[in-house]
């Protein structure tokens, strides 16, 4: 009798595929990408044990262990785990529905904001204004905006530029931009764990890398040190000229 796989075989194995990517993914952006190899390398053991070598002691112990150590993880990872799920959400909320309908009036505000914003990085990075700006794709942010300064005020570059001005009350902290407004000032954001930042990055860039690993955000920073500005989607953060950065925003947001 020759070994059969079944489309329902297949789709199991991808399935399975498609989980362990993701968990790795997830883990990565924290910096504990070896919790993953770990975990992985036990499950294989426990599976030998209990399915290979049908040995009924030791995997009674493995099936124990795996049931206490599920719940473990989740306590341990739960914030991982919240962002994951937080994503997921996002993606299919009706903001994010409602933004697949753009009507042409639409576009062409996002498109006078985009250039706003552009036009305050090009102009902070000149004079070496720190700057770090965190545009929502879905999420509200609620949370970090209410750490800062409710503003609910037009895009604009000049006031933008006036609110990084150094000694300024906001310029210490994160703009949270919302639905083409900006929407606070001044907000903590959770910095990045991630073991893998260049050590040259300081603060603000590790908190755009930490917000853009938590939520579906973009953040942008720009350098007080160097005038250099960068961007942050997922879990990688890149330097970008000030053309990149315009294309960027018009494909993300």
């Amino acid at each position: 009798m020759g070994f059969q796989i079944s489309f329902k075989d297949i789709l199991d194995i991808l399935l399975v595929a498609v989980i362990l990517y993701e968990t790795f993914r997830l883990l990565k952006r924290s910096g504990v990408v070896n919790v993953f190899w770990g975990i992985l390398a036990f499950i294989l053991v426990w599976f030998i044990v209990s399915y290979v070598l049908a040995l009924e002691l030791s995997g009674a112990l493995f099936d124990r262990i795996i049931s206490v150590g599920a719940i473990a993880l989740i306590v341990i990872f739960q914030d991982e785990i919240r962002s994951l799920f937080s994503r997921v959400g996002s993606r299919f909320s009706l903001d994010a529905i409602h933004r697949s309908f753009h009507t042409n009036r639409q576009k062409k505000a996002e498109e006078k904001n985009i250039m706003q914003i552009v036009l305050a990085c090009k102009h902070m990075a000149k004079q070496k204004t720190g700057a770090l700006i965190v545009i929502t794709r879905g999420q509200d942010l609620r949370e970090y905006a209410e750490s800062g300064e409710m503003l609910d005020a037009t895009i604009s570059a000049r006031l933008i530029e006036n609110i990084f001005f150094k000694n300024t009350p906001l310029h210490d902290g994160a703009l949270i931009i919302r639905d083409g407004r900006l929407y606070s000032a001044a907000c903590i954001l959770p910095v990045s764990k991630n073991t893998q930042i260049p050590q040259h990055y300081g603060l603000r860039h590790r908190a755009a890398l930490g917000i853009a690993e938590k939520t579906n955000a973009l953040a942008i920073v720009v350098s007080e040190e160097t005038g250099n500005i960068s961007v942050a989607i997922d879990d990688k953060i890149q330097p970008v000229k000030i053309d990149e950065l315009e294309q960027i925003l018009s494909k993300e947001i």
